[in-house]
C-alpha cells in the first residue's frame, strides 16, 4: 500500500486573502500615501484588524507594521426618478515597514 503523505500548507496557501481582501482602493488621495508606504485595500465589513493584517503578509510577502480601519456608511442617492441606497463598505489602511513595497501597477 502506498503511504499517506501529507500536503503541508505553506503561508501563501493558508486561503485567508479571498476572504478578506475585496481589491486595492487605488484614488488620488492614496495614491499619495504609497510614498509613505501606506495602501488603502477596500475589505469586507466582517473582516478583523488581524485578518486583513496576515491576508496581506501572505500576499504580498511584506511586513506589516499597523492596520486602520474605516467603515464607509450607505448613502441615499435618486438615481434618476428612482430613489435608492449606495451600499457602504469598510476601508483598510494598512501601513508596511520601511523598505516593502507593493507593485499595484506592474503592467501598466
Amino acid at each position: 500500500m502506498a503511504k499517506d503523505v501529507k500536503k503541508e500548507k505553506t503561508e501563501n496557501e493558508s486561503g485567508i486573502a479571498y476572504k478578506v481582501l475585496i481589491s486595492p482602493w487605488i484614488t488620488e488621495a492614496s495614491t499619495a500615501q504609497m510614498e509613505l508606504n501606506k495602501y488603502v485595500f477596500k475589505v469586507y465589513s466582517e473582516a478583523a484588524k488581524g485578518d486583513i493584517k496576515k491576508a496581506v503578509e501572505d500576499l504580498y510577502k511584506v511586513k506589516v507594521i499597523s492596520v486602520r480601519t474605516t467603515s464607509i456608511p450607505k448613502k441615499f442617492r435618486n438615481y434618476g426618478r428612482t430613489p435608492g441606497w449606495k451600499s457602504g463598505f469598510k476601508k483598510a489602511t494598512v501601513t508596511l515597514k520601511e523598505g516593502d513595497k507593493i507593485e499595484l501597477f506592474e503592467g501598466v
